[in-house]
C-alpha cells in the first residue's frame, strides 16, 4: 500500500464541520420533556453522527458508497456523476481527515469540537441513562447554530463544500439509524481490515479504477443499443 499522510483538522475546522454536519442531519424532535430550551433538531445516537462524519472526512469512501447505490439502482439520477466529481477533483486529498478503527468502526472523541458550539449556544449533547450508565448520545441543534450555519457560508464561500458534501452523505442514508450505518461501513473490506487503534487508509486509487471500469461498461452498453437499433 501507498504511503498516506494522517492530516489532523483544527478545533475550528472540527467545530466547523460539525456545526454544519449537525445542520444537515438533524432530523425534527419528537415529544421528549428534556428538549433543550432553543433546539430546533436533533441527530440521535453518537454512532450516527460518527458515521456520517466519517463519510464527509473522507470523500473516496462517499464515492465508493454513491457507486454501491449506483449497481443497485442504475436508474437512480446523478449518483456516478457525484462520485465523478469527487474523485477527479482533489477533493480526496484536501478534505480527508482519516480517523482511528475502534471496536464499532471509525471514531474520534467529539468532544472538544462540540465544547465550542456549546460555549457559543449553537450546540447542546443530551446523555440518556440506563440503569447503571450512559446508553445513549443525543446532539441538538440549537436555533443560534442554524443562524450561524446559514451566515458562515455567506461570510466564508469556501465552506459552501462542507454544506454540499453533508446533504450528500445524509441524503446517502436518509433515514437510516446509526447501527445500520455503521454495518454498511463494515462492508468496505479495507475498512474492515484495519487494525483496531489504527487510521482507516485511503482507497482513492480503488475507487478511480471502479468509476472507470463503470464509464466503460455504460459506453459499451450504449453503443451496442445504438447498433441494436
Amino acid at each position: 500500500m501507498a504511503e498516506w499522510t494522517v492530516r489532523k483538522a483544527s478545533l475550528w475546522q472540527d467545530a466547523v464541520r460539525l456545526l454544519l454536519l449537525l445542520d444537515a442531519a438533524a432530523e425534527p424532535i419528537g415529544e421528549d420533556s428534556e428538549v433543550p430550551t432553543g433546539a430546533v433538531g436533533v441527530v440521535y445516537t453518537q454512532v450516527r453522527l460518527q458515521k456520517l462524519d466519517f463519510w464527509v472526512r473522507n470523500p473516496d469512501y462517499l464515492a465508493n458508497e454513491l457507486l454501491n447505490d449506483y449497481e443497485a439502482d442504475p436508474e437512480s439520477p446523478g449518483l456516478v456523476d457525484e462520485a465523478e466529481r469527487i474523485l477527479t477533483s482533489e477533493e480526496p486529498d484536501l478534505r480527508r481527515f482519516p480517523m482511528l478503527r475502534h471496536r464499532f468502526g471509525a471514531f474520534e472523541q467529539l468532544d472538544n469540537a462540540l465544547s465550542v458550539l456549546v460555549e457559543k449556544g449553537l450546540a447542546r449533547k443530551r446523555h440518556r441513562l440506563g440503569d447503571t450508565r450512559v446508553i445513549q448520545h443525543d446532539y441538538y441543534l440549537l436555533d443560534q447554530g442554524r443562524v450561524i450555519a446559514a451566515s458562515l457560508i455567506t461570510e466564508a464561500p469556501a465552506l459552501v463544500w462542507y454544506v454540499e458534501r453533508t446533504r450528500t452523505v445524509v441524503n446517502l442514508v436518509n433515514g437510516v439509524g446509526g447501527t445500520r450505518i455503521k454495518e454498511r461501513q463494515y462492508l468496505q473490506r479495507d475498512y474492515a481490515d484495519t487494525p483496531i487503534g489504527s487510521h482507516i487508509p485511503p482507497i482513492t486509487q480503488q475507487v478511480r479504477a471502479r468509476l472507470t471500469t463503470l464509464r466503460q461498461a455504460s459506453a459499451a452498453e450504449a453503443g451496442f443499443t445504438e447498433v441494436v437499433q
